[in-house]
């Protein structure tokens, strides 16, 4: 097995187990893998497992509630984000165990603890790095897109309500050239070519929708790596890792360190 410094990795977690999840997997910089087919969370620590090593370090980004404490209403890291993030229409879906769980269980606390009982994985936020350390945290692709790339507002490629298919291709490209463009950021993504050059325009469906969860799951690596590489002073917390969290990236990062 070739040695490992660092490994971060994204989920694109879908909410319910019956739906596919997206997973990407950067080796110390470097894009080694993804996919938009995983199931249950058995599978999805299954497949973060291969990535595991002793002595590297490993940071997993989660786009999913990961704790949920509130029965309804929203958790104070969604409003506290939406609220940060509203004017760039980057605000956060209300998480609540009525809306969420499944007969009493919520997947995000449920895969944290598959994930602390297989590989010793702790939730922090904001992660701390350092050799050998495994943890995990919350994140979210649409505050993240406009901080990383500087955007006025979040890119349109979801399925909403008047975003036709060519409104939503165009957002794709926009997409996958703002990632590619992170070849040149701090830290830089490297290996990614194969991922940010498969074509949208022309998808519908599930096709469409595998290359959003892919390329979210990818997002998602890159806010790891960036939380990894800057460390606290690189991170906004929103809420806490008792209440529910959500980390985004601060570009540029506070003042201080190398």
């Amino acid at each position: 097995m070739t040695s490992r410094s660092v490994v971060c990795i994204g989920l694109d977690l879908a909410w319910k187990a019956t739906n596919p999840t997206g997973a990407a997997a950067l080796v110390d910089g470097e894009l080694a893998a993804w996919t938009a087919t995983l199931g249950d969370n058995d599978a999805v620590v299954g497949w973060v497992g291969q990535w595991v090593q002793a002595g590297a370090g490993l940071v997993i980004g989660v786009d999913a509630p990961l704790r949920v404490p509130n029965v309804t209403g929203a958790r104070r890291c969604d409003v506290e984000l939406s609220q940060a993030w509203g004017k760039y229409r980057a605000g956060a879906h209300p998480a609540n165990r009525a809306r969420l769980a499944e007969q009493g269980v919520i997947r995000g606390e449920d895969l944290v603890a598959q994930l602390a009982a297989a590989y010793g994985v702790v939730e922090e936020a904001p992660p701390q790095p350092g050799p050998g350390r495994r943890v995990v945290c919350e994140v979210y692709p649409h505050p993240a897109h406009v901080s990383l790339f500087g955007l006025a507002e979040r890119l349109r490629y979801k399925a909403k309500a008047g975003w036709d298919y060519a409104t939503r291709w165009a957002g794709f490209a926009a997409y996958q050239a703002h990632l590619a463009a992170l070849a040149e950021a701090d830290p830089p993504l490297r290996g990614a070519d194969a991922l940010l050059g498969q074509t949208a325009e022309g998808l519908r469906g599930k096709s469409l929708k595998a290359l959003e969860d892919a390329l979210d799951a990818l997002t998602c690596a890159y806010v790891a790596a960036y939380l990894w590489r800057h460390g606290p002073r690189g991170a906004h917390v929103y809420g806490s890792v008792a209440e529910g969290h959500i980390v985004t990236p601060r570009v540029p990062p506070l003042a201080g360190g190398d």
